[in-house]
């Protein structure tokens, strides 16, 4: 890394969430001395670049930091000699993601952005753009590190690691939200919270939970059961029944909801669809809103309404990840990154998402062995199919596809697959050009 400050391409610099990683910046440029910073889109995204890169300068400025804010449509002169190169795109933009949530649910399945068929057409999708990207990092920036936002953040990073040279870790704000959920639950400063995390990107377990660095799992646990504790943060995440919680033993993350109570939230996602709309269909209006309030010349700070989008904490994960390599900090984080070993249930090359030391090296995960028999199956299934879902992003095999789909514990059966993944091709013929 130059000694010149740092030079940070983020690849889907237009994204709504962009001031959240300008504000992580700003707050730790005493230790990250970023010089540029290159925002890039793509041509059907630069008003909203334009927009929002202004926004950031406007907030550098105000923040008095000696940041450059670039926007750009040419992904290869920002990548060029970058140390760090984040991904929040978006392929297919906002309007993909309503036919991802609504495809399935024609067929009585759930539509969601990450989770079952919705995530595997985003993982499709998505695939070939990543590994278009990587090339190029490989060629123009070989030492650089790539920390992935982009969804479905596993799945993505682990197609990095399997199919190029790439130093990549992937990320994601739920394990940080759950931390400041429980913060919030006892009352605490965020700091004074700990929690060991085994699992598999929005399917992570919070094993261990610490205060001050006791465990008080089992507490903390009758407790919520009990109805003695709540947060506001993950009182959507949590609407199990207190036997349920009891019996379980840990924390789920909010995405458990779409395996551990199928039918509660196909029936609530079904209603959502038929009334206020799918998430998606809310994203864009919240997304628009919050384009006009960037608009505004006199704003120069994160506006509060961004965290209704659902990115809080993104730029706490994030900037704190690129900060610990580049200052060789050696704290521990949740990240998402390559197995060898850790969880002994799993294959060695593919993707958990589990608390590692991050040094200038990158991240090492702390040893878990075998997790308990209660989580091993549905985190053993959807692993399953997260690797057959690389394979076809991969190849565009149909058969390796169905068979992806099929495997899915959201999907009903390999009838249903089919005509989910029929639909998914016919709907994304523009982006999928390895399915030709």
């Amino acid at each position: 890394m130059s000694g010149k400050g740092l030079r940070i391409a983020t690849i889907g610099g237009g994204s709504s969430y962009t001031p959240e990683l300008v504000e992580g910046f700003i707050k730790r440029y005493d230790e990250l001395p970023i010089r540029d910073l290159y925002l890039v889109d793509i041509e059907e995204g630069r008003q909203k670049l334009e927009i929002v890169g202004n926004l950031a300068r406007r907030m550098v400025e105000k923040a008095g930091v000696d940041i450059n804010i670039h926007t750009t449509l040419n992904r290869r002169e920002a990548i060029k000699d970058a140390d760090f190169v984040t991904t929040q795109f978006r392929v297919g933009l906002l309007d993909a993601r309503i036919r991802d949530e609504k495809i399935p649910l024609k067929y009585d399945v759930i539509g969601q952005e990450t989770t079952g068929p919705g995530g595997f057409a985003k993982s499709q999708r998505t695939i070939p753009v990543i590994l278009d990207i990587c090339r190029d990092i490989e060629e123009l920036a070989p030492n650089a590190w790539l920390i992935n936002f982009t969804n479905p953040s596993g799945i993505i990073t682990e197609a990095v690691l399997k199919h190029t040279n790439v130093n990549a870790i992937g990320l994601c704000n739920i394990p940080i939200g759950m931390v400041y959920g429980v913060a919030d639950m006892l009352g605490v400063d965020f700091n004074r919270v700990s929690i060991d995390f085994a699992g598999l990107n929005h399917l992570v377990w919070g094993t261990h939970v610490y205060l001050d660095g006791e465990d008080i799992t089992d507490r903390l646990i009758n407790d919520f059961a009990d109805g003695k504790l709540s947060s506001e943060e993950l009182s959507e995440d949590w609407p199990y029944e207190s036997e349920f919680i009891r019996s379980l033993g840990m924390l789920p993350c909010a995405y458990h909801r779409y395996y551990y109570l199928t039918d509660k939230m196909l029936e609530e996602v079904k209603k959502d669809a038929a009334t206020v709309g799918t998430r998606g269909e809310q994203v864009k209006k919240i997304e628009k809103e919050l384009l006009e309030l960037y608009k505004d010349p006199n704003l120069d700070v994160k506006p509060k309404q961004l965290e209704k989008r659902g990115g809080a904490h993104y730029s706490d994960a994030a900037c704190s990840l690129i900060d610990s390599i580049y200052n060789n900090k050696k704290d521990i984080q949740t990240v998402n990154v390559q197995n060898n070993g850790t969880i002994s249930d799993l294959p060695d090359n593919v993707v958990i998402e589990t608390n590692a030391v991050i040094d200038k090296d990158g991240a090492h995960p702390l040893n878990i062995g075998h997790v308990p028999t209660k989580i091993r199956g549905l985190m053993q299934s959807v692993k399953a199919y997260e690797e057959l879902a690389i394979e076809s992003g991969v190849t565009g095999d149909y058969y390796t596809a169905l068979q992806a789909l099929t495997l899915h514990p959201l999907v009903p059966s390999a009838t249903v697959a089919k005509k989910i993944l029929d639909d998914i091709i016919e709907q994304n013929k523009d982006y999928l050009p390895q399915y030709k």
